[in-house]
């Protein structure tokens, strides 16, 4: 059995800086890195390197990084049969400003992620008979999405879903398709309305999701931790504390170790934790891919912590 991770693969061309830019500001750098990203493809390599079965579903340009994209994905051990490569787009590409506190500035081009259609759906559908969970993103078409969503929700197969980057507008009929939504306090503020930045605010963003369908909701709230809400309970999870360097894809480890945590069987509350510590590790290190822990790793710091693995 396989997760399967729908969504975005990007090249991500980053640059480091003293303290990120003010409006207008031209500002001398320290270093520039080239390093694989996309939410989709860091949730992949997450899953991968915990040693989880892992099939990556979704787009690469044949102009631009594409076969290199692809082979690092093969490299860290992602299934990458189901990646189609585009012959009309240039891979996606995200342009990265981080602070050397930690902090960062963000923007993609969606490239070949945003010709994400119905062809890549069936693509994912036909592996769903050896899937046990569905983890998604918003960095391809919302259409796109919803429909990978429907086909996973009819097959009785988890879905997870990562609500980043929150569009103005998430289609109503998609919140019930979903089991798992992880948003961080910013993207919770943006679906529910109100500013989300306490654990009381969270708890309350977590209740509005669940009204509105999702059937678990986690709200990390980054170095204040986590709050999880189920029709059952309502729990929050410590964050671990550690040197940060660079966030760029904590969420994505976050998630990476929520679903290694359920695809081995353990509780909720246990994936929570184990998501905790993955988007925790990847914080100490820069960059999206090359930040994300190995099983020995994540392993070694969980029991650091006196968390039994």
């Amino acid at each position: 059995m396989s997760i399967i991770v729908f969504g975005s693969i990007n090249i991500d061309l980053v640059v480091t800086a003293p303290r990120l830019p003010l409006t207008g500001e031209t500002l001398t750098g320290e270093d520039f890195f080239k390093i694989p990203g996309g939410k989709g493809a860091n949730q992949a390599v997450a899953l991968a390197r915990l040693g989880i079965p892992t099939q990556m579903v979704g787009r690469v340009g044949a102009h631009s990084f594409g076969t290199e994209l692809v082979k690092h994905l093969q490299d860290t051990g992602v299934q990458t049969k189901n990646i189609f490569l585009d012959e009309t787009a240039n891979s996606g590409i995200a342009i990265i400003t981080v602070a050397d506190h930690g902090e960062n500035h963000i923007v993609v081009i969606p490239g070949a992620n945003g010709e994400v259609n119905q062809e890549d759906v069936r693509r994912l559908s036909r592996l769903l008979p050896i899937a046990t969970a569905v983890l998604l993103q918003l960095e391809i078409p919302i259409h796109a999405v919803v429909a990978a969503a429907q086909a996973a929700h009819d097959a009785n197969i988890k879905v997870i879903l990562d609500p980043a980057p929150t569009p103005s507008h998430l289609p109503a009929e998609l919140y019930p398709l979903v089991d798992i939504m992880t948003p961080n306090e910013v993207e919770a503020g943006q679906l529910v309305g109100f500013p989300v930045d306490s654990q009381e605010t969270a708890t309350k963003a977590a209740e509005v999701l669940l009204q509105k369908g999702v059937k678990s909701a986690i709200v990390k709230l980054g170095a204040k931790g986590a709050i999880c809400a189920t029709p059952e309970e309502t729990f929050f999870v410590p964050a671990f504390t550690v040197h940060a360097v660079d966030t760029v894809a904590a969420g994505d480890a976050f998630n990476g170790g929520l679903a290694a945590a359920l695809y081995h069987g353990l509780s909720l509350h246990q994936a929570v934790v184990w998501g905790s510590a993955a988007g925790a590790l990847a914080a100490t290190k820069l960059g999206a891919q090359t930040s994300l822990p190995d099983r020995f790793t994540f392993d070694a710091f969980l029991k650091e912590r006196g968390v039994a693995v």
